[in-house]
């Protein structure tokens, strides 16, 4: 089954983010070589796909688990979370409609 993670970023991640990403990219890249990844990524923090300095004010990702305590033990996991970048994460069933 489908699962959403909502990540809210603490204020002023970018410098926690730059230190934990290459490890948070490589679980995303694991999970999607197993085919379970649908989408991922970050919510800029302004109107622009390039925020600079304004970063981001969390992610969202879209992805295939057997069920919510796996996909709720994934997401603990995620070293963002572990570097303190998120301050809060949600998990939640979700259902593709569309495309």
């Amino acid at each position: 089954m489908l699962y959403s993670i909502f990540a809210y970023d603490v204020e002023n991640s970018l410098p926690l983010r730059a230190e934990a990403r290459p490890g948070h990219i490589a679980r995303l890249k694991e999970m999607a070589e197993q085919g379970r990844l649908i989408l991922a990524g970050p919510n800029p923090a302004i109107d622009s796909e390039e925020p600079g300095d304004a970063g981001f004010s969390g992610s969202l990702i879209v992805a295939e688990f057997d069920s919510l305590k796996d996909a709720q033990a994934w997401a603990n996991a995620d070293p963002y979370l572990a570097a303190g970048v998120y301050e809060k994460v949600d998990v939640k069933p979700f259902k593709k409609v569309l495309p």
